[in-house]
């Protein structure tokens, strides 16, 4: 069963690429000769022309995160059969839509945010409130990713340690990862090193790093990572990208092409060996722990269909590193299709060990229990071999450390984001950076303000371990995409491009979201506000709704209106 999964998922999303993908070139008309943004303004700090190939490994990077991981495998208490549906029918007319779709859009607005967008079609008001919302969404991505590799990096013990555990290697083989991107980047950028020699020298790197990690170990507190990690953000989102952005994630993704191999092989020597079996049903039941069928399906499986923040990178750092429009389809579109194949590779793999991980709760409802991070580790390296051996061992470190490079990678794009949009929130019509605004503003527009407000308030919140954290970041993430969806085809429409192929998606994920947010304040007001996460998860669900509410009513007058129609 699990080899028809995942050859049928690969073999749909190919076809889709291939053909929808197709087809929405055509539609936009994107233009080859046309110079994009990269191109024409070149800053050598933000605006850096690249390869695809390392664009590729950036955005790709920066989109996977754990998000892939995490949805799938906490959405497989529904069955395999509602997850592999939404992974790649989202992924192919949802998703992959609104990615590429916001690429394309921001590389025609100069590289600007999906807000700057919103500003073009639908006014100066709702640039600002899509601004704020999507601040909100990015505090909450800090927030649950600092919390993630916090976790995944913390240990009882200080120092270095040459017996280490599963998480002293993460997080030594983190850190060294971090000093070989630099090299990489000063190798390419400034000794004029060729990317293809100097990825074999980092693939090589990789290796020996990981060898070492193996046997050295790396070990400090919870507090020492989330604060490592504050700093670490900071500095990364305020250095030019060829210094640390671009060649940490186009290395990291060489890992995370890595962990996807890793797993298919292991899909195939499990089905064919016997050493673990696929024992999740193909549905179990319109509701579970999670909550019913519609909305949470579609938003707790979020980026391996999905998912707003991809807009925001997509419109915050790619565009500004795309060196020719065509190249769009393949980093916009196909790394999401991608990303949906992670999804359903995350589906089997806890496919393979459901009874550990899925149970009813006390209600009698089936929920996941445990780290989806763990479950996903668990379930590859039991399909190589049985539980205590070495060779579980070692895979379930290499794919325990993949999994924490990518959230690393997450924050620190995410940072990087909202450095963008906070100054762009206070900059008046005509001005274009920080150095343009007057008085107290260009404080404010500072890369370094932002950069600052975003990283102490987003490491306060992780290092809080608030478990609503992660539940809010679904809801505000799904919602975000929503109105990606709605900002995008409001622009098209105005342009004079077709733009119909957004109207399913963008009204059925704004209900689907909006929903759950309903009923996430529904919840607390029920259940009673008892403790400080109570009220801030109330707080923060309700702002979004009205947030929302408002951008919708804009966006669908804009969209659907008698002046545009006439």
């Amino acid at each position: 069963m699990a080899i028809l999964i995942i050859l049928a998922a690969i073999v749909l999303l190919i076809i889709g690429y291939v053909t929808y993908g197709g087809w929405l070139v055509k539609q936009w008309g994107l233009d080859p000769k046309r110079k994009t943004p990269a191109v024409e303004i070149d800053d050598k700090v933000d605006f850096v022309a690249c390869k695809p190939v390392v664009l590729m490994g950036h955005h790709f990077s920066s989109i996977a995160g754990a998000g892939p991981i995490n949805g799938p495998i906490q959405a497989a208490v529904f069955g395999w059969v509602p997850v592999f549906l939404w992974c790649v029918v989202g992924g192919i007319f949802f998703g992959g839509l609104h990615d590429f779709g916001s690429l394309f859009a921001s590389v025609r607005h100069g590289g600007k945010s999906i807000g700057d967008v919103i500003k073009d079609s639908m006014g100066q008001r709702a640039h600002k409130l899509f601004l704020i919302f999507a601040l909100l969404v990015l505090i909450l991505v800090v927030a649950s990713f600092v919390n993630v590799v916090a976790g995944t990096f913390m240990s009882d013990r200080v120092g270095i340690t040459t017996d280490p555990t599963a998480k002293e290697t993460t997080s030594m083989v983190s850190m060294l990862f971090i000093v070989l991107a630099i090299i990489y980047g000063l190798l390419t950028n400034r000794a004029g090193l060729k990317t293809g020699p100097a990825t074999v020298i980092g693939l090589v790197a990789i290796c020996l790093m990981l060898y070492l990690g193996l046997n050295v170990g790396l070990a400090a507190s919870r507090t020492f990572w989330i604060v490592f990690i504050g700093a670490y953000i900071a500095i990364a989102s305020l250095v030019p990208v060829w210094i640390l952005l671009q060649p940490r994630d186009y290395l990291s993704s060489y890992l995370l092409y890595a962990m996807m191999a890793i797993a298919i092989v292991g899909i195939f020597v499990a089905s064919l060996g016997g050493n673990a079996t696929f024992t999740l049903p193909a549905f179990t039941g319109w509701k579970t722990g999670v909550g019913p069928l519609f909305p949470a399906l579609f938003i707790t499986v979020a980026c391996g269909a999905c998912s707003g923040f991809h807009s925001l990178v997509a419109s915050g750092t790619t565009s500004k590193q795309l060196a020719n429009e065509m190249d769009a389809k393949p980093i916009g579109y196909g790394a999401m299709l991608i990303e949906s194949a992670l999804g359903i590779i995350s589906l089997i793999a806890v496919g393979m060990v459901a009874g550990k991980y899925i149970a009813p709760n006390a209600a009698g409802l089936l929920a996941f229990t445990g780290a989806p991070a763990v479950a996903f580790a668990d379930g590859i390296a039991t399909m190589y071999a049985a539980e205590g051996t070495a060779t579980y061992g070692v895979i379930y470190a290499l794919l325990t450390l993949a999994v924490s490079v990518f959230a690393l990678t997450s924050l620190d794009t995410a940072t990087r984001l909202s450095r963008f949009m906070f100054s762009e929130l206070f900059l008046k019509e005509g001005e274009a950076t920080w150095k343009d605004a007057k008085g107290f503003r260009r404080i404010l527009c500072h890369p370094l303000c932002g950069t600052l407000l975003m990283v102490v308030i987003g490491c306060v919140l992780g290092g809080l371990s608030l478990s609503q954290i992660w539940s809010l970041f679904g809801a505000a993430n799904q919602l975000l995409a929503g109105l990606a969806l709605m900002a995008v085809c409001s622009w098209l429409g105005k342009a004079g491009k077709n733009n119909k192929m957004f109207y399913i998606p963008m009204v059925f994920m704004l209900a689907a979201t909006l929903t759950q947010l309903v009923r996430t304040v529904i919840a607390k007001f029920n259940g009673g506000l008892n403790v400080w996460g109570d009220w801030f998860q109330l707080i923060f669900a309700a702002a979004m709704i009205v947030l929302a509410v408002i951008l919708a009513i804009e966006g669908f007058g804009k969209i659907f209106g008698s002046k545009k129609n006439a």
